[in-house]
């Protein structure tokens, strides 16, 4: 495979950073069954949102980014989820994954990312975690499991020293505490079981999806509001 040499400056990268940063908000999709993953996709779609991540445990999770990443182009930006070795960060970035997401950190993932031109999120959890993956070239870091260690109290005590490094927090974000992770200068958020409601997975309703969507972006711009006044 032939990897971009632009590291760090592929436009295309840019845009899936820009729209991260604009949305505020990364929809993660973990099922078991390829037909709920596609209605997933579809409901996000129908929602207007132009990002959305396929974890890799979902069975035939390359062929559906490839297939998103084909049809939708750059109205819907796929992300690569629990991508934890080389040759599944090469097989997503050949699907055409837009951005790649580890729950842990691997430097030599985060340099295969870079190369391919697309954005690299690994996981951290502690400061000297967040530093080194910073460090390694991530152009975000997830801040996994942040519900586990205090939810937005603690990413707002981990920004305090490293108000450079763009944190993503996962794990335990809901409705509640969308305007204080905005308020803990949190990058974005991943969401994953707000939206994906598994009875309207399992039954095909993407208009639920697409709804959820809708009243999440919502909630967004109401704190978005609130944190300006």
């Amino acid at each position: 495979m032939n990897l971009s040499d632009s590291h760090g400056s592929s436009p295309s990268r840019e845009k899936v950073l820009a729209t991260i940063r604009r949305t505020f908000l990364i929809p993660v999709v973990r099922v078991d069954d390829p037909e709920q993953a596609a209605c997933a996709a579809e409901g996000v779609v129908l929602g207007g949102h132009p990002l959305i991540e396929m974890t890799l445990t979902i069975p035939g999770a390359l062929k559906i980014i490839e297939y998103l990443a084909t049809r939708y182009g750059d109205s819907l930006f796929v992300g690569a989820g629990t991508v934890m070795d080389l040759e599944t960060c090469r097989a997503a970035i050949q699907a055409g994954a837009s951005f790649i997401v580890s729950p842990s950190t691997d430097p030599k993932v985060i340099e295969l990312a870079r190369e391919g031109g697309v954005v690299s999120m690994p996981g951290a959890l502690t400061p000297t975690e967040v530093a080194l993956a910073w460090q390694a070239g991530a152009d975000l870091v997830k801040i996994f499991p942040a519900d586990t260690m205090g939810g937005p109290s603690y990413l707002r005590t981990l920004k305090a020293p490293l108000p450079e490094i763009e944190l993503i927090p996962s794990g335990g974000v809901s409705m509640s505490n969308l305007a204080a992770y905005k308020s803990a200068r949190a990058t974005a958020v991943c969401m994953g079981g707000l939206i994906f409601e598994p009875e309207a997975l399992r039954t095909g309703r993407k208009d639920v999806i697409a709804e959820n969507i809708a009243r999440v972006t919502a909630a967004i711009r109401n704190s978005e509001a609130a944190t300006v006044t």
